[in-house]
């Protein structure tokens, strides 16, 4: 079978890796010349939207997936038109607008902070006192790792955030005095079987995921899965999906959801029995969905610009060095690694080791 991917980084990356030993094949469509996932297959190189490629994409797979939201809607319609695309088109449009993504958990009865659409400066003073400082402002669409935001502490701040993120649609959201950040890594198959993993606590720095660490027994667990079941069910999901959650007062409040495989999930491929990427396959492919119980203790570290030296990183016991084949650049995430461990004490003293290495 020849899985068609659009977008061609390093989760399409991953997904082939974890796709040969399956006996899947792969064909990848991005813009990009020097794609990181090219080597793992035939990659085709043009605009998303140049429809003669496209149509030869989809002559070329028997079904087709995509690595990150931004895919413009109308090209997911067109190869969902000519080839099975999971997730379905609706699953992409609901995650490409913050609005509608915000509305949508409203619907399905799931809390999320106050909000308020912004398109105008005047509308934007009246957000700020609906919605009250300190809130956050961000584009609609696109953005991603803190890129497209502002975040608004007192009445000063939002001439200049208006100024740096004007002529586009904005949304206004309440800052969450967060105790903790969750997401929830689920996988849904065909038949509507799903299968959710520990869920992680991710921490941040500079609006880019830093560290992972899935947690044991976590509280809120059934709660997040409780809401992530509601998206997927509502909007016939197949394949991975990943929700992100604010903690605050012991309460789980919607940030966003991922429909693809995601950061926060990387520590599976060597810290679950199977990992999010295979999962992600064997849903799109009709196969039975493996298990996401946890092999024992571990943390992801995300690295960041210029990673550290191989020869360190490797003397440190129990870590897995992923490079991803990127160009190093200043906050450009190339590559991961993920420090496994028998114990919660045995990590501890392993990140002793690791944590002075990573930026």
């Amino acid at each position: 079978m020849k899985i068609g991917i659009l977008g061609a980084g390093q989760l399409g990356r991953m997904l082939a890796l974890a796709g040969y030993p399956l006996d899947l094949d792969f064909v990848f469509l991005d813009p990009a010349v020097e794609a990181c996932a090219a080597p793992l297959g035939e990659h085709l190189h043009a605009e998303y939207t140049d429809d003669t490629t496209l149509a030869k994409f989809c002559a070329a797979c028997d079904l087709a997936t995509y690595e990150f939201e931004n895919v413009p809607a109308a090209v997911a319609e067109f190869v969902a038109a000519r080839v099975p695309l999971y997730p379905p088109p609706q699953a992409l449009s609901a995650g490409q607008d913050r609005l509608g993504e915000k509305r949508l958990f409203d619907r399905l009865n799931i809390p999320v902070p106050r909000y308020m659409p912004v398109a105008a400066r005047e509308a934007l003073d009246v957000a700020a006192k609906n919605v009250g400082l300190p809130a956050v402002l961000k584009t609609r669409r696109m953005g991603y790792d803190g890129k497209g935001q502002a975040v608004l502490r007192q009445d000063g701040d939002l001439d200049a955030a208006w100024q740096r993120l004007a002529g586009q649609p904005l949304i206004l959201e309440a800052f969450v005095a967060f105790e903790r950040e969750l997401s929830c890594i689920a996988v849904r198959g065909r038949d509507g079987d799903m299968a959710f993993y520990p869920v992680v606590e991710n921490v941040h720095r500079d609006g880019i995921l830093r560290t992972s660490v899935p947690q044991h027994d976590d509280p809120l667990q059934a709660l997040a899965q409780d809401y992530t079941r509601r998206v997927a069910e509502h909007l016939d999901y197949v394949g991975v999906i990943a929700f992100e959650f604010f903690v605050a007062d012991g309460q789980l409040y919607a940030n966003e959801i991922a429909p693809r495989v995601h950061n926060s999930g990387h520590w599976t491929i060597e810290g679950a029995e199977v990992s999010q990427f295979e999962n992600h396959l064997r849903a799109i492919a009709g196969l039975p969905l493996g298990s996401t119980a946890l092999r024992g203790h571990c943390v992801m570290f995300n690295l960041i610009g210029q990673p550290p030296d191989d020869n360190d990183m490797a003397r440190v016991p129990g870590l897995h060095i992923h490079h991803y084949g990127k160009t190093p650049k200043p906050q450009r995430k190339v590559g991961h690694a993920t420090l496994t461990a028998e114990s919660a004490v045995q990590l501890v003293r392993r990140r002793a080791l690791i944590e002075p290495l990573i930026r």
